[in-house]
């Protein structure tokens, strides 16, 4: 009977009605009640990859081109202070049992390209003289295990494993770490199927704390209380591993981190819960309070009650805290960055980039682009806007989906695209 719906639900996009539009963007989005029933909508895009000489398209004036290719699953960026680019390249791993639910499960996933025998390392690209070509390239660190976050701290670098954070040391200019690696923080990790597994990671400006994000295990505490332990949150560390403690809860499944130029205060995107319909439940990114809590499984965008999850009795929970800015339903916001540079026209600087992987669980795609929110006094100041796009073609097949964003030293932007195996770089003409 479970196969007969999921089978069912894949075929469901194809002959449903069309949604009425998302409103669930900005600082005040307009949800809608519920929806959800017991067939969960599955419309994947067929992952295709890039044909040769594509691209994405960026705004007039802009040029994209394929700074590093044949990556394996390219899905985070890290710039160095002496401007070498590290790229972790991890994939999702296919869940161990689960009969013929978890075979169909696993083969959705193969198909929109989140599937692959994961590289587990971190590639090092040089380009010497900015030119926006890349001179070297280097295996920088192998035999990890599904590698995503990383940041340096003086000589150390971290890197955030799906179930660790890893301290090495780091000499300038090297292009290459040797080693294991120090485990400085055992994070919430279980063998088979271990749910959101991308372990995001800054460090906040002395550099004396480090914050990691651990995504939950399920959509909804599906497994109960106890597999989600730890789990959606942001843990805050001293460098050296000490004093561990989540520094905020609720969050689902949080991703890319950033400190916002001017107010210092940390912002996170987050992936929201599915099965709810179309225009629910927003991605969104908020800033983070310190001790706050974000809703996840009882709540959503606020005090939006989610009435699938029971509330136990003898849980007392926080006043649910409403997120800052909606990023859509289903969008799969993963890359969040704030960009800094001077190459980029002038109304670009100090707003926000936001990588949106793509959706599943929606009968029309949403996301597959990379958008832009202006910022002004430390907050959002406008709607969202479309900067990279065309990562559907026009049979609405993924050539590409955008994850990690950052900026290298001259300013252009640089997005991670884990199904193209393609590190974009974004520039202006000239």
């Amino acid at each position: 009977m479970r196969m007969t719906i999921l089978v069912f639900s894949l075929l469901l996009a194809a002959c449903g009605s069309k949604p009425p539009a998302d409103q669930g963007y900005g600082a005040d989005p307009q949800l809608p009640s519920p929806n959800g029933g017991l067939l969960p909508t599955i419309n994947t895009a067929k992952a295709v990859g890039w044909p040769a000489g594509a691209a994405p398209r960026a705004p007039d004036g802009m040029v994209v081109s394929r700074y590093a290719e044949n990556l394996q699953h390219p899905r985070w960026i890290y710039v160095l202070p002496n401007h070498d680019v590290l790229v972790a390249e991890s994939s999702t791993l296919p869940s161990r049992g689960g009969g013929v639910v978890g075979w169909i499960r696993n083969s959705v996933q193969r198909n929109a390209g989140a599937l692959a025998e994961s590289a587990n390392r971190i590639t090092l690209l040089r380009d010497r003289d900015q030119d926006g070509d890349v001179d070297e390239r280097h295996v920088f660190a192998e035999n990890l295990n599904q590698p995503f976050g990383m940041a340096l701290v003086g000589d150390a670098l971290y890197v955030a494993n799906t179930d660790a954070v890893l301290r090495f040391r780091y000499m300038t200019g090297a292009v290459r770490i040797e080693g294991a690696g120090e485990v400085v923080l055992q994070l919430p990790y279980r063998e088979g199927d271990n749910g959101h597994w991308t372990r995001s990671l800054v460090a906040n400006a002395d550099g004396s704390k480090l914050y990691v994000a651990v995504g939950s295990a399920s959509n909804i505490a599906d497994e109960g209380l106890d597999a989600e332990e730890g789990r959606a949150a942001i843990w805050e560390l001293s460098s050296d591993g000490s004093e561990a403690r989540v520094f905020a809860s609720g969050l689902r499944n949080p991703v890319g981190m950033d400190w916002a130029p001017g107010s210092g205060a940390l912002w996170v995107a987050v992936n929201e819960r599915d099965m709810l319909g179309d225009n629910l439940v927003p991605d969104y990114m908020t800033s983070v309070r310190d001790g706050g809590f974000y809703g996840w499984p009882y709540y959503y965008y606020g005090e939006n009650r989610d009435e699938r999850v029971a509330i136990p009795e003898n849980v007392r929970l926080q006043q649910p805290i409403a997120p800052d800015y909606a990023l859509g339903a289903h969008t799969a916001s993963l890359g969040l960055h704030f960009y800094r540079g001077a190459a980029l026209p002038e109304r670009y600087r100090g707003g926000v980039f936001v990588g949106q992987h793509g959706s599943w669980n929606r009968s029309e795609p949403a996301g597959y682009k990379v958008i832009f929110v202006p910022f002004a006094n430390g907050a959002p100041s406008g709607a969202p806007e479309d900067f990279l796009t065309g990562f559907l073609n026009e049979r609405g097949d993924a050539q590409g989906r955008p994850v990690g964003v950052a900026s290298d030293a001259t300013g252009a932007l640089l997005v991670a695209d884990d199904v193209g195996d393609i590190v974009w770089r974004v520039a202006p003409a000239g």
